[in-house]
C-alpha cells in the first residue's frame, strides 16, 4: 500500500504507524491492508454517538412531543434497537466487499443510478455536519457566555476538517479516545440531572400521546438508518474471513449503546429546555460540573464530525466519478473536495442557526422518507437475492459492467418507496390524508421499507431468473 506514516521522533528505523494518510480513497480495500479490528469499530461507533446533537435530539420527546421522561426513554430505547440492526446489517457488508456503502448501490441502481443514491446520501452528510456545528458552537457559547456561536461554528469546522483530511486512519482513532472521555461524563452527567429537583419540575405537564411516542420511536429509527449509508466506510477494513459477523455486532453495541447513554440525558435536559437551546439547559442542571462537559462536548464534536464529512467525500467522489471518464479520483481531489464540503456545511450552519431546532426536526423526518426505501432494497439484495457474491471490480466500469448504467427495477422500487409514504406522511410541512386517521402516527417509514423491499425482491428475483439479469 502507498501511504504515508509519521515516523517516531526519536529518528530510529523502527516507523511507528501513528497516523495513516489516506490513499485508497473509494477504491477496494486489498485484503493485506484489512487491518480493522473488532474493538477500534466498537468505539468508533460507540463514540459517534458522543455529542451534543445526540443530546438536543433526545430532548425532543419532551419539547416535541409532550412525552414525559420514562415514555422517551422507553421510545429512544426501542426505536434505536430496531434501528440498529439496519446499520449493522449494513456494515456486515463492508468485510466482504471492500468499498464504501454509497459505492455498493452500484450493484442494486447501476453505475449512474447509483450516483443519485450517493447524492442523497451527500446531502444526509452535509445536513448532519451543519447541524453538528451549531450545537458544538453552542456548547463552547454556554462555557464562555457568548452571546454569538459564529466563531464556535468556524472553529469546530477547521477541527474536524483538519481531521477528515488525514482519512479513516486518524477519525478511527480520535473516535477511540474520546468515547471513552465523554462516555464517563455523562454516565456522571445522568446521575447529577436525575438527582436534581429542577429536571422534574414541569413533570405534571407531559405523559403519554400514541403520535408522539411513536414520533420519538421513529427518531430513533432514523437516527440509526442515518448511519446505515456510511457504516461499510469503516467496516471495509475489516478482514474479509470472519469479518462480516465481527463488523455486525460491532456495529450494533456500539451504535446502540451510545445513542442511548447520550439520548437519556438528552431526556433528562429536554424537561428544563425553554428556549431550544439544549446546551444552555444541560449546563444548569449539572450546576458547576456544567462547563466541563459542554467544553468536552464541544471539542468532541468538532472532532467526530469529521466522520460527516469523510463520509460525505466518499459519496462526492462517487458522484465526481460518474461525471466523466476523465476523472481520476487521487488525493488530491480527495483533499480538494474534503475543503469544499467543509465550507459548504459551515455555511449553512451559520446561514440556519437561528432556526436550528425546527430546521434540524424537519431534517430528520425527511431523512428517514428517502432513506428507508434505499435501505430496504439494498438488504433484500445483498443478503436474500445476491448472498453477498458481487461482482465489485463491475461497479468501477462506466458500462456498469453486469450492473449496467441505470438499473430500472432498483430505481422505480425506490420512487415506489418515496410515493407509498405519501398519505401517511407526518411533518411540519406536510402531512398526508391517511396520517389523521391513524391519529397521526407517523407509520410511513414502516410502508416505506415493506413496499420497496418486496416489490424489488419479486421484480429483481424475476428478472434473474427469466433473463439472466446479475
Amino acid at each position: 500500500m502507498i501511504e504515508d506514516t509519521l515516523k517516531n521522533p526519536t529518528g530510529s528505523d523502527r516507523t511507528a504507524k501513528l497516523i495513516t494518510f489516506e490513499r485508497r480513497h473509494i477504491r477496494p480495500i486489498p485484503l493485506d491492508e484489512r487491518h480493522g479490528t473488532t474493538r477500534g469499530l466498537f468505539f468508533v461507533w460507540l463514540g459517534i454517538n458522543m455529542l451534543p446533537l445526540t443530546v438536543v435530539t433526545g430532548a425532543l420527546g419532551p419539547t416535541l412531543f409532550g412525552l414525559s421522561l420514562g415514555w422517551t426513554i422507553t421510545a429512544v430505547v426501542i426505536g434505536n434497537v430496531i434501528g440498529g440492526l439496519g446499520a449493522a446489517l449494513h456494515a456486515s457488508q463492508g468485510p466482504q466487499l471492500g468499498i464504501p456503502q454509497m459505492l455498493q448501490a452500484r450493484g442494486q441502481f447501476g453505475y449512474f443510478g447509483g450516483s443519485i443514491l450517493a447524492l442523497i446520501a451527500l446531502i444526509m452528510f452535509l445536513g448532519f455536519f451543519a447541524s453538528n456545528l451549531v450545537v458544538a458552537a453552542q456548547s463552547f457559547a454556554a462555557v464562555f457566555q457568548s452571546d454569538s456561536i459564529n466563531a464556535g461554528i468556524i472553529v469546530c469546522a477547521v477541527i474536524a476538517l483538519a481531521v477528515a483530511i488525514f482519512g479513516y486512519d486518524l477519525v478511527r482513532k480520535l473516535m477511540g479516545v474520546f468515547s471513552v472521555v465523554v462516555g464517563v461524563l455523562v454516565v456522571i452527567s445522568i446521575v447529577i440531572a436525575a438527582s436534581n429537583p429542577a429536571t422534574f419540575a414541569v413533570q405534571s405537564d407531559l405523559g403519554f400521546t400514541v403520535a408522539g411516542f411513536f414520533g420519538m420511536l421513529a427518531i430513533g429509527v432514523t437516527w440509526q438508518l442515518a448511519y446505515a449509508p456510511y457504516v461499510s466506510d469503516y467496516s471495509r477494513y475489516m478482514p474479509k474471513e470472519g469479518g462480516s459477523r465481527q463488523a455486525f455486532w460491532a456495529t450494533y453495541l456500539g451504535l446502540v449503546i451510545g445513542t442511548v447513554l447520550v439520548m437519556i440525558l438528552g431526556a433528562f435536559v429536554g424537561l428544563t429546555t425553554t428556549d431550544g437551546d439544549a446546551m444552555s439547559a444541560l449546563g444548569g442542571l449539572l450546576g458547576g460540573f456544567g462547563p466541563i462537559v459542554l467544553f468536552a462536548f464541544g471539542i468532541a464534536s468538532a472532532v467526530m464530525n469529521s466522520s460527516n464529512i469523510y463520509s460525505g467525500v466518499m459519496c462526492s467522489l462517487t458522484v465526481f466519478e460518474t461525471l466523466s471518464s476523465k476523472v481520476r479520483i487521487d488525493t488530491v481531489k480527495r483533499v480538494s473536495m474534503t475543503v469544499a464540503y467543509a465550507l459548504l456545511a459551515m455555511l449553512g450552519a451559520l446561514l440556519g442557526k437561528d432556526d436550528f431546532l425546527v430546521i434540524f426536526g424537519n431534517f430528520v423526518t425527511v431523512l428517514l422518507y428517502v432513506l428507508i426505501p434505499w435501505s430496504a432494497i439494498n438488504l433484500v439484495d445483498y443478503f436474500i437475492l445476491r448472498k453477498g457474491h458481487y461482482a465489485v471490480d463491475d461497479m468501477f466500469r462506466r458500462d456498469g459492467g453486469i450492473y449496467g448504467r441505470w438499473d430500472t427495477i432498483g430505481l422505480v422500487s425506490y420512487l415506489l418507496g418515496i410515493l407509498v409514504q405519501f398519505p401517511f406522511m407526518v411533518t411540519t410541512m406536510y402531512t398526508g390524508p391517511l396520517a389523521e386517521p391513524l391519529g397521526f402516527v407517523d407509520v410511513a417509514w414502516i410502508v416505506g421499507f415493506a413496499v420497496p423491499a418486496v416489490a424489488y425482491g419479486l421484480w429483481k428475483r424475476s428478472a434473474i431468473t427469466t433473463a439472466g439479469v446479475k
